[in-house]
């Protein structure tokens, strides 16, 4: 009788044991047909997303003209949009912690358009710059969960690619936006460029949407202050994450003051270029789809620091070539910017993925956040810097801000170098 008890009751004991975890499917591969969709879909992504950021960028002397404002003034259409993005992208890559990558990216980008086809609308430039405030705002989505979409699905190895190929979409969206805000706006005015742009968006929205693969990787997990601010101080804790941090900053208050004030240097003389011709000028935007999507190979030949340094020399080359009275000297200077800052972007930011072990959505966002401070205060300083000493006074910024990624980069060699000597100090009992 006690044997049978045993026995029955084996069953039940098992049956309250808790079930293994299930494993998480293999991350993709360069080659399979949902990698492709994927890149795809996040390329459709920086597309709408970027073309609706810098919507204004091209346009800022037809809203100086219009508002009769400065270009400091009519410059906050862009840093309105880029700051509130910084401020939003850390409490949103929470969010996609909770309801997912993919869910939080189709709300932002939605929102966002809706918004760019409203912003033709505005009354005054304040009412503009509140809306384009509201439009940064839900763009944070975007590269709140982006990166951390990325760094879930996709193999270590193809990690740089993949982002890659995102900043990539993110360089086709800024070029594509301004110039179709630049003859739109030639033949139609700045509210009718605005209104193309808003279209553009929408039709990358839903291309991003179809596409998209639901998300194999992702576990959901609760909305909490407490651990969210655990996540943030550890990772502001890492030496090499602040460091990266900086830099993408750094970078992008280059870019940011340089292609703020792009218009403003081709409207005037020497060369009173119209605003199509301006806005086709972000052509060159091609040159960061290409030096973005190639810096794996460069990390693997150079490593990231090498790639680093040549990304500032590309960068610092470009500033100093853009001071001539020559157009084509100018457009060159323009290339080897983009050229430099895109790859430094894309080195730094695939950097902040792998470096992150945990709380890889709040890694990305940090360094969004920072990056994009880098764009609104590159906007708005760009701004004064030209206003005081001209286009001269917009490459001294620059030039200060390429500095401090080269100082950057030199110190976190130096600290590798001693953490190594100390790490052998140790092994070896200190002889």
């Amino acid at each position: 009788m006690p044997a049978a008890s045993t026995e029955a009751s084996a069953p039940v004991a098992g049956a309250l044991e808790p079930e293994a975890p299930s494993p998480l499917p293999e991350p993709l591969s360069p080659g399979q047909p949902a990698y492709r969709r994927m890149s795809l879909a996040l390329f459709a992504a920086g597309v709408a997303a970027f073309a609706l950021l810098y919507s204004t960028q091209a346009l800022l002397p037809a809203v100086s003209a219009d508002f009769g404002v400065t270009a400091s003034a009519a410059s906050w259409t862009v840093s309105a949009a880029t700051g509130a993005l910084a401020l939003f992208v850390l409490p949103l890559s929470a969010l996609s912690e909770r309801f997912g990558r993919r869910t939080l990216m189709t709300v932002s980008l939605t929102v966002a358009v809706v918004l760019g086809l409203l912003v033709p609308l505005a009354p005054s430039l304040e009412s503009l710059v509140a809306l384009r405030a509201l439009q940064g705002a839900a763009l944070a989505g975007v590269p709140a969960a982006a990166m951390a979409y990325l760094a879930e699905e996709v193999r270590p190895r193809a990690l740089i690619a993949a982002i890659g190929l995102f900043v990539a979409g993110n360089s086709i969206g800024g070029m594509s936006g301004r110039i179709v805000t630049g003859w739109a706006a030639q033949f139609g005015g700045w509210r009718v460029g605005l209104a193309a742009v808003g279209v553009l968006a929408l039709i990358a929205a839903v291309a991003f949407r179809v596409l998209l693969p639901r998300p194999r990787r992702f576990t959901p997990a609760p909305v909490s202050p407490k651990a969210l601010a655990t996540t943030v101080r550890g990772h502001l804790a890492n030496p090499l994450l602040r460091r990266l941090y900086a830099i993408g900053a750094l970078f992008m208050t280059v870019f940011g003051a340089v292609y703020t004030m792009i218009g403003y240097r081709l409207t005037e003389e020497p060369f009173g270029l119209p605003p199509g011709v301006v806005g086709s000028v972000f052509l060159v935007y091609l040159v960061g789809t290409v030096s973005s999507g190639s810096a794996g190979k460069l990390v693997e030949r150079l490593g990231r620091r090498g790639a680093l340094y040549l990304a500032v020399v590309t960068t610092a080359a470009g500033l100093l070539l853009s001071l001539s009275t020559s157009l084509s000297a100018v457009l060159l200077g323009l290339v080897l910017i983009t050229a430099g800052f895109f790859a430094g972007h894309a080195v730094a930011s695939s950097a902040v993925s792998r470096t992150a072990t945990t709380g890889r959505a709040q890694a990305s966002a940090l360094y969004q956040s920072s990056y994009y401070i880098g764009s609104s205060v590159g906007g708005t300083l760009g701004a004064i810097a030209f206003h005081s000493g001209g286009w001269a006074g917009t490459v001294a910024l620059g030039l200060l801000a390429v500095t401090g990624v080269v100082s950057l980069t030199a110190y976190g060699s130096w600290a590798a170098r001693v953490a190594a000597r100390r790490g052998l100090v140790v092994a070896t009992g200190g002889r």
